[in-house]
């Protein structure tokens, strides 16, 4: 009989092809013309895991966009992995920076270029491709195994809170692996031992009823635009920490151990200069660039607008200013409270003069994290290990996927991250692409990673 990494090797030209027809459906979630496209996606999961042996599939309406769930439980006194991952895409914009059309997809120079290459459909086809050779080769998997697979990722996951609450019976098990994501270099894997959470909310400052001559009304009012530099700017103190009260009081400090793993990755100040092309780096007091990265929160502005924005001049005194901000949150801060934080100190520092409002921007997602001997961080060392023939970094990992909190929230199982995108694939970006060798490695990764957890 063929053995599994036989049977994935022979295929290698066919699962190309289904990578091929994954990228070719335009599944956008932001944006409500692509609705069907999505949907249409999550038929196409849903007859891959057909085709790949397993059970119970189902297509689960979310009152937004789908989830794929599917199943294969005959593996007595073993433990129940969950596999997640999602098949919704971010928009194309601009298109005319694309080489090809971005749901053509190409195979070219080693790299399969698509939108959702990378971020994060052939990440996600490589789990179900790795089950199918196991099953089709022994018959059986060696664990149980259940997927989860969402439409609505990259707009923040809105619909699954309550879904995931409902269904936490159906969903149960003892972990869960992620295939979204990435690793460190093509040579370097990496563990991600956390994922910091998110918070959001837009700043609305009002000040006239509409805009007034600058000449006529200047040096009387208060210019909303100047309030609103003001507040954004008390958010801070000068060294970039965070100034508003109790944004730290539960913040998990790291352990030795943890900061000795940082302290082992070979990235610092002077890698991040060179990479970003900036002058120097800066951030909160007594803390390495990695420790700032992955394991302390912030609070960044992502948007500021307000007044005249064309070519030329208009003195004018703006009516209404605005801004947006988020927080990173790291384990033990509640994004809710955090917010709440926030509005607290807008509301303190509100100049009486204008009429300063907040708005939540986004969904609240938490943070999580495993410790480095969590028996699934331990299995997933063992295969990169194995793969790479390399100890991985052990590293955390600022950004944030929401349904992860809402895993570690609610069925009470840790998160282990287990993917294979590059940093440098483009992802959001024109001409995403996912390397070819990658796609093979994650289909023989995920198939020794569901043997090892035995």
């Amino acid at each position: 009989m063929t053995d599994w990494q036989t049977y994935l090797s022979e295929r290698q030209k066919l699962h190309q092809d289904d990578l091929v027809s994954f990228l070719g459906i335009p599944s956008i979630s932001s944006l409500p013309e692509h609705k069907e496209d999505v949907a249409l996606a999550a038929a196409w999961v849903a007859d891959r895991l057909h085709k790949a042996g397993l059970e119970e599939i189902r297509i689960m309406s979310t009152g937004g966009h789908p989830v794929v769930y599917g199943q294969w439980m005959h593996a007595a006194d073993k433990p129940t992995v969950m596999i997640y991952g999602h098949f919704d895409v971010q928009p194309v914009d601009p298109i005319d920076l694309w080489t090809d059309p971005p749901f053509e997809p190409v195979i070219r120079d080693g790299r399969i270029y698509g939108r959702g290459a990378s971020d994060d459909k052939g990440n996600m086809l490589a789990p179900i491709l790795a089950l199918e050779a196991l099953k089709q080769t022994t018959g059986e998997l060696p664990v149980n195994v259940k997927v989860f697979f969402e439409g609505q990722e990259e707009i923040g996951s809105p619909d699954l809170p309550s879904f995931i609450l409902e269904h936490r019976e159906l969903l149960a098990c003892d972990m869960i692996f992620s295939a979204d994501g990435s690793q460190w270099a093509e040579d370097q894997p990496a563990l991600v031992i956390g994922r910091r959470g998110l918070c959001a909310l837009q700043i609305d400052v009002k000040g006239a009823t509409g805009d007034l001559h600058s000449g006529t009304y200047g040096g009387a009012i208060l210019n909303p635009i100047h309030a609103l530099t003001r507040l954004v700017t008390s958010l801070h103190h000068p060294n970039g920490q965070v100034a508003v009260d109790g944004f730290y009081d539960t913040v998990r400090e790291l352990s030795n151990e943890e900061k000795a793993h940082f302290e082992a990755v070979p990235y610092g100040d002077q890698e991040v200069v060179s990479e970003l092309g900036i002058k120097g780096v800066f951030g909160e007091p007594g803390f390495s660039t990695c420790e700032r990265l992955w394991a302390r929160p912030t609070l960044e502005l992502n948007g500021i607008w307000g007044g005249f924005q064309g070519e030329g001049s208009k003195t004018v005194i703006p009516s209404e200013a605005h801004a947006k901000i988020s927080c990173r949150l790291v384990p033990n801060q509640d994004p809710e409270k955090i917010l709440a934080l926030v509005e607290a100190h807008l509301k303190k520092y509100a100049p009486p003069e204008v009429a300063v409002s907040t708005r939540k921007v986004a969904g609240l997602a938490d943070p999580v994290s495993a410790p480095v001997d969590h028996p699934g961080n331990l299995a997933a060392a063992a295969v990169f290990k194995q793969l790479y023939n390399k100890k991985p970094f052990v590293v955390g990992m600022g950004g944030t996927i929401p349904v992860c909190g809402l895993f570690s929230r609610h069925l009470n199982a840790d998160v282990i991250n287990f993917s294979f995108g590059l940093k440098d694939e483009n992802i959001h970006a024109p001409d995403e692409f996912f390397r070819v060798a990658s796609f093979e490695l994650a289909q023989k990764a995920w198939g020794l990673l569901l043997e090892t957890l035995t």
